[in-house]
Order: C-alpha cells, then structure tokens, then sequence
C-alpha cells in the first residue's frame, strides 16, 4: 500500500477499517448526543457501518466512485433518519467524478469532499455555521483542494487537523437545525455529534494510511 494513493481494494480495506473503528467508538457519539439531541447517534452509526462491512466484504468493485456509492447505500438504507439521510448522501453525492478514477489519491479526496458537501448541502438545506457537520465538511472540502498534489497520507493528516478545529468551534455555536435547535442557547458549550462522526470519517482514513505505512516499514 502507497501512501500516496490507494488502489480500489486498498480503499475498500480502508472503508472495512473505518467500519470497525465506528463501532468500536460508537459510545463516544451517543454520549456526545446525549447531551443535545436523542442520545442513540452513535447507535445508528455503528449499525450503518455495520451494513458497510457486509456489503464490503460481499462484492468486488471496479472504481472508487463504485465503492463510494456502494457505502453512501449502505449508510442510508440501515442508520435510517437524518444521520441516514445526511452521511448516505455525503458517499453517494461525492462519489459522483469518481467512477472514471483509478485510484483514490488526495485529487480523488478533494473531489468526494467538494461534491459531497453539495449533495449534503442540498439535501439537508443547512450551512456552515448552523452547529452540524457542515462545520466539519465544508472547511475540509476548502482544504482539501489545497492539496491536490500531495500524498493521501498528507492530506488527510492535514484535513484532520482541520475537522478537529471544526469540531471545536460547534461548542461555540447555538444549533439552528435538527432536534437541538429547540435548545436554543443550551446547545452551547457541546460539540455537534454530526461534526464528530465526520472528523472520525477523515481521521480513520488517515490512521488506515498511518498503520500501512508503518507495516511497510518493518
């Protein structure tokens, strides 16, 4: 595995990877649900990538957009309202310059990021600003095409540094859609479990590169 690109399995043993560390991390989001909206995000998460893993591991695809897709379905068929909704969009609408690609380098991540943040944007009608993970993903799409010539790896140590920010900044802001919009000025001072599930969609990305890069090395 390169650090600068992943071939289609590559990204597919990625999407496997990032599979088991949401449920393995599914407590983290509903405890940070709990404390502005149902409390079960993390719940409906780990069961979308439960999904992922079984589609995975049960066909072969032949470009990334194919993989992408194939989560983004997965994601919206099996978590089930707007977590469903918001994070099947985001695969299935950044898949969309992808099939033709192929590998998933940090041109291919600039793209599933900018392309996804407009489906998300169009399907769910919120903006940067209103405490979801708009505030994670628009940032990161910015980013991203800043680093278009680098390696994966780079990028998405560099993107995580960014969603983290991101994520940090939704503590400050007053929720104006979803359940914790009635809140109002109580969302304040929580981070947005939205914003979290995105920042660990990068920061598992870049952990998978991490961990191949080091088993290269030994």
């Amino acid at each position: 595995m390169s650090a600068a690109s992943l071939t289609v399995d590559e990204a597919r043993q990625m999407f496997l990877y990032m599979a088991g560390k949401f449920i393995e991390n599914q407590d983290i989001l509903s405890q940070a649900d709990r404390a502005i909206g149902d409390g079960d995000h993390g719940v409906g998460m780990a069961r979308g990538f439960e999904a992922v893993q079984g589609k995975l591991s049960a066909f072969a695809y032949n470009s990334p957009g194919e993989l992408f897709s194939a989560v983004g379905l997965a994601l919206i068929t099996s978590i089930g309202g707007a977590a469903g909704a918001v994070f099947g969009t985001l695969f299935r609408g950044g898949a969309k310059r992808l099939s033709e690609r192929q590998y998933f380098d940090a041109e291919a991540l600039a793209l599933f990021l900018q392309d996804g943040l407009v489906a998300v944007q169009a399907r769910g009608q919120a903006n940067p600003g209103d405490k979801t993970m708009l505030d994670v993903l628009e940032p990161a799409a910015r980013k991203a095409a800043e680093l278009i010539s680098v390696s994966l790896a780079e990028a998405l140590r560099s993107l995580v540094a960014v969603a983290e920010q991101g994520v940090e900044e939704t503590r400050l802001m007053i929720a104006r859609v979803g359940k914790a919009k009635t809140l109002g000025e109580r969302s304040l001072g929580h981070p947005d479990p939205g914003a979290i599930s995105m920042l660990f969609i990068l920061k598992f990305m870049a952990e998978y590169l991490e961990l191949g890069s080091e088993q290269s090395k030994d």
